[in-house]
């Protein structure tokens, strides 16, 4: 049904883009990123099924200056989480195959969360924010911690370095900031197929 559905994220990524304004992010480098690139390489056989969308990194890139509000309003970026994995994801309460994502999300957090793995779920709805929090209750969201950025500034620095032009838009990082793979459009992120792919790319031990 996910991959179904994919056709509506392109369909959303103009209405993105008219509210897209600009940032100073950087635009990153790609500095010791070889194990990524090694990761990448070794799960790229894995994207199949309801991740065969997932495209891998096939040049090194990092993503620790991304920034992002955390779920008490303070300042991040994925730097404070180095030392452990993420899949960043990117949604809004009004782009429906993000809304059918989450519980996905959600339920891979809940089976592989934890100190060298995380889901982060950045919501880059514009206004009202109490809203975007209360759709995560509606649709059975329980074990994402609330990450938003309502200026939309991580989505354009995303936008322009190629990687999101509509929404969901999602990209497997590793413990020091550097990209693994893309993924734009939903998936079944609790699929068997996905969980290969994240254990296989955190398998080396410091990814």
């Amino acid at each position: 049904m996910l991959i179904g559905i994919a056709a509506i994220a392109g369909a959303v990524a103009g209405t993105v883009a008219v509210y897209v304004r600009g940032s100073g992010d950087s635009n990153g480098g790609g500095a010791g990123c070889d194990l990524a690139l090694a990761a990448a390489a070794r799960i790229e056989r894995l994207a199949t099924g309801q991740v065969a969308a997932f495209r891998v990194a096939e040049a090194a890139e990092r993503f620790d200056d991304l920034a992002f509000r955390a779920p008490d309003g303070g300042p991040l970026t994925l730097a404070d989480f180095s030392g452990r994995a993420v899949l960043l994801n990117l949604w809004a309460t009004w782009c429906v195959p993000c809304r059918a994502e989450m519980p996905a999300l959600d339920r891979l957090q809940a089976e592989l969360g934890g100190d060298t793995f995380e889901v982060i779920a950045v919501n880059v709805d514009v206004r009202n924010e109490a809203r975007a929090r209360a759709v995560l209750g509606e649709i059975g969201v329980a074990g994402l911690a609330f990450y938003s950025d309502p200026s939309l500034g991580i989505f354009n620095n995303l936008k322009r370095r190629g990687h999101a032009f509509g929404l969901p838009a999602t990209i497997l990082i590793d413990s020091e900031g550097c990209a693994i793979g893309f993924l734009g459009g939903p998936a079944a992120w609790d699929s068997d197929e996905a969980k290969d792919l994240i254990r296989a790319a955190l398998a080396s031990g410091r990814v």
